[in-house]
């Protein structure tokens, strides 16, 4: 038994997952939440990390112990960023032409922005901008922090970053890896009489960025438009990319599947029966006059389409179908002398049922159901479904 399952169920394993199953399923998670493909990244970060930790037997055993908080208190909860561990397993954090190989150069973090669009945008095309503030390097101290030879390699943790230190549990030694006190893990150290006075020290500065986002006719939510480069800027470290993923914003009116569009229309008994006219305001600029013949019967919850009247597919702007979902609309009240002339048009009733002549008949009158009634109703028939296959037990007669 362990304390906590909170890390395995993050990479949906079970407690007694072998090594290689606890990477299949790493990768698998990764691969789906991986910013460059437009996940969470806060997700992708809590899945990494929970991997890091289970991948390490010393790791793995504190926490099946002791749970989060003993790797707290044995100084095991850091770790290295999520992308390297990433591109050091599967050599690259990159979908886009295959990524990084290993021993390539660190990239700063990418930059995820969710920007909701219309449906109207996504049939007609739009270009926006988007404003952003990211670092770049110091261009007054040319990202070194401070003026020549003013940076001295910090002597607490000689340059790394990170100080080691040993802590007795129990009959075992823990080494305990923690960002260096001194230099806050930068590695380096800067007198503050000798700090670049525009960054202070920290070799970069902040600095907003106008992107223009161009969204293509027939792009779809959760696609990707990537900016190269228009990440975080740091010393030393290629800068990362901005992803924007697209979030569809749901119609009032038309529904999209893939590159077709689906719309509940409802018309009048009269056009369902004898044929007429109505109107489809479209996506565009455009306004959509469907005729329907006389003589033509629309029957309720019937399905037609018009082809070509859907989105244009990505790329190549090919339109897809839209197809009309009809509901007709009775009217609430005919007035008796009018039922005459109906009975001339339309189809003759049907007999009455024949019943046996002991059959007692009795007239009855229909009443509309009022709320509770209408409730009872329903509750009955949800009863109904959830008994329906189940099998009836009876008392055996003793």
């Amino acid at each position: 038994m362990v304390k906590e399952s909170k890390y395995y169920d993050l990479l949906e394993v079970s407690p007694d997952a072998s090594e290689s199953e606890l990477k299949k399923a790493y990768r698998k998670k990764a691969l789906r939440l991986h910013p460059d493909k437009g996940g969470d990244p806060e997700l992708f970060k809590e899945v990494t990390h929970a991997y890091e930790v289970l991948s390490d037997p010393q790791k793995r055993s504190t926490y099946d112990a002791l749970g989060e908080a003993g790797l707290s208190e044995s100084g095991g909860m850091g770790g290295m960023d999520p992308q390297d561990l990433f591109s050091q397993l599967f050599g690259g954090g990159g979908f886009f032409g295959g990524g990084p190989s290993r021993g390539a150069p660190r990239k700063t973090k990418d930059l995820v922005h969710r920007v909701h669009v219309t449906l109207e945008d996504l049939y007609k095309g739009k270009t926006s901008k988007l404003s952003l503030t990211r670092n770049v390097i110091c261009s007054k101290c040319a990202g070194k922090g401070g003026k020549e030879g003013a940076v001295q390699q910090c002597s607490g943790c000689r340059g790394s970053g990170v100080r080691v230190t040993l802590r007795q549990m129990g009959p075992m030694i823990q080494q305990i890896q923690q960002a260096c006190d001194q230099c806050s893990g930068t590695g380096e150290m800067i007198n503050a009489k000798d700090r670049c006075k525009t960054c202070n020290g920290k070799k970069v500065v902040s600095e907003k960025k106008m992107l223009e986002v161009h969204i293509d006719k027939g792009m779809k939510g959760g696609q990707t438009i990537n900016f190269r480069g228009e990440s975080d800027q740091a010393p030393g470290v290629t800068p990362g990319d901005v992803v924007i993923v697209i979030e569809e914003k749901p119609h009032e009116r038309f529904r999209r599947q893939d590159n077709d569009l689906v719309i509940d229309q409802e018309i009048d008994l009269l056009t369902a029966l004898a044929g007429g006219q109505f109107a489809i305001k479209h996506l565009d600029d455009r306004a959509l006059i469907v005729k329907i013949s006389p003589g033509e019967v629309i029957k309720h919850a019937d399905l037609k389409v018009i082809p070509g009247q859907g989105m244009p597919s990505y790329r190549h702007h090919e339109p897809g179908d839209l197809f009309v979902h009809f509901t007709v609309k009775f009217p609430d009240h005919i007035d008796p002398a009018s039922i005459p002339m109906l009975e001339s048009v339309l189809p003759p009733r049907p007999p009455l049922e024949k019943f046996p002549k002991a059959t007692m008949l009795e007239e009855v009158e229909l009443e509309e159901a009022d709320t509770r009634q209408r409730a009872r109703a329903n509750n009955a028939g949800d009863a109904m479904d959830e008994d329906e296959g189940e099998p009836r037990v009876q008392c055996a007669n003793q």
